[in-house]
């Protein structure tokens, strides 16, 4: 059998499937955590095809393992992330999401339905494969602490033990029929940022009576930023941002408080530790002195994703001998965060791009707006690679 063109082959017969699929889950979009009906609909979608699989893992997680011959040979796993985001669609499409004000605006429905049609492909092939693929619909993704820690802890890479993992997620930067990959650090870790300045309100003209802690966060705001400038080293990748300021006084009334909002991400975890230590620092230090108060809470979230060089640079070429060479491209970092981290810190992980733009027919929108579709080529790519990727995974020592 030439499996390249028989995996190439399925693909394309099964597309209509997994687009009416992918077109279902648009429909009813479900929040992180929250993805109980489509849990269901995983597990029905796989009864109908036949197909052994376990649920309940952190809570709406479902895991299939597909057997090839000589199982114990080795183990590779493929993770797809299931949950939605809280923005309304304006998408006027057939498809648009029903659920009001949820939508799959990060692809995970892309990822769901293109990793369904690589289960099926993958067990119609399960004779002509030695080892195991552990396949994970994964819940959570978009919230702290992430399904995949959850899903961790359960033992979702143990019995079997997996060797290493792959994930593929949509880029709207990349041409449907494309991917990307990049070796080494690629996303960043991501921090949540919550303080509050609290100094004494008062009347705007009598400034001299109050403690203003408008005036204080502005400085505090600017001295931050110094931790990535003169703190962190050039080499690192650092971002400080803060995205939410709410001051509730008025023309003529100085608050007595300022509340903010911000992020902190990194590519390495000994800086993040030393950084969060210099922001408590720094942001308390400075408004003592200037008669106020500063409440800093770090939330800390997903770790940075490191994709592991060799494992990466197999997936690339046989990404390449599966596409061919000018639909692979190099990317660059990105700090953005993804919970797929936590795989990467726990096993040898490759997390790649998979493209969905189609400028000709206006599909260009970016992750976490709500209009952001794809074209549906990409889902007969997503399939068919990662399947591919899958079993010449195995085939490598």
């Amino acid at each position: 059998m030439d499996l390249k063109s028989e995996i190439q082959s399925l693909a394309k017969s099964q597309f209509e499937e997994i687009k009416g699929i992918r077109e279902h889950l648009h429909r009813n979009p479900e929040l992180s955590f929250e993805e109980f009906e489509t849990a269901k609909f995983i597990s029905k979608t796989l009864n109908d095809w036949g197909i052994e699989h376990q649920t309940g893992v952190a809570d709406t997680g479902t895991v299939v393992l597909i057997k090839g011959k000589n199982p114990d040979k080795k183990v590779t796993a493929l993770r797809a992330d299931i949950d939605a985001l809280p923005i309304t669609e304006k998408n006027e499409v057939p498809y648009r999401s029903q659920n009001v004000g949820v939508m799959h605006a990060c692809g995970h429905d892309v990822h769901t339905s293109s990793m369904l049609g690589t289960v099926k492909i993958l067990n119609h092939l399960k004779e002509h494969f030695e080892g195991t693929i552990k396949v994970i619909f994964q819940p959570g993704e978009e919230k702290v602490p992430g399904g995949a820690s959850k899903m961790i802890e359960e033992g979702v890479l143990k019995n079997p033990d997996v060797n290493n993992i792959i994930g593929q997620h949509v880029m709207p930067l990349i041409d449907a029929g494309k991917v990307g990959f990049r070796s080494g650090m690629y996303m960043a870790s991501t921090d949540e940022l919550y303080m509050k300045i609290i100094g004494k309100g008062g009347h705007g003209a009598m400034p001299e009576l109050n403690v203003d802690p408008v005036i204080i966060t502005a400085h505090i705001l600017v001295a931050l930023q110094q931790i990535v400038s003169r703190h962190s080293s050039p080499k690192v990748p650092t971002v400080l941002s803060f995205g939410k300021i709410m001051a509730e006084g008025a023309t003529n009334v100085i608050p007595s408080e300022v509340y903010l909002e911000g992020t902190f991400r990194t590519m390495d975890e000994e800086w993040r530790t030393a950084a969060h230590q210099k922001l408590r620092k720094m942001a308390e230090g400075m408004a003592e002195s200037m008669g106020a108060k500063c409440e800093l809470e770090i939330r800390k979230g997903y770790p940075f994703l490191v994709n592991e060089p060799e494992l990466t640079e197999r997936a690339k070429a046989n990404a390449i001998e599966f596409l061919g060479e000018e639909n692979v491209e190099d990317l660059d970092l990105w700090l953005a965060a993804e919970d797929f981290a936590y795989f990467s810190q726990a096993t040898d992980a490759c997390f790649y791009r998979l493209g969905v733009r189609n400028e000709a027919k206006g599909i260009n929108s970016s992750v976490h707006t709500p209009t952001f579709d794809i074209d549906p080529l990409a889902l007969e790519t997503g399939m068919g690679l990662m399947a591919w990727l899958a079993i010449k995974e195995l085939e490598s020592k």
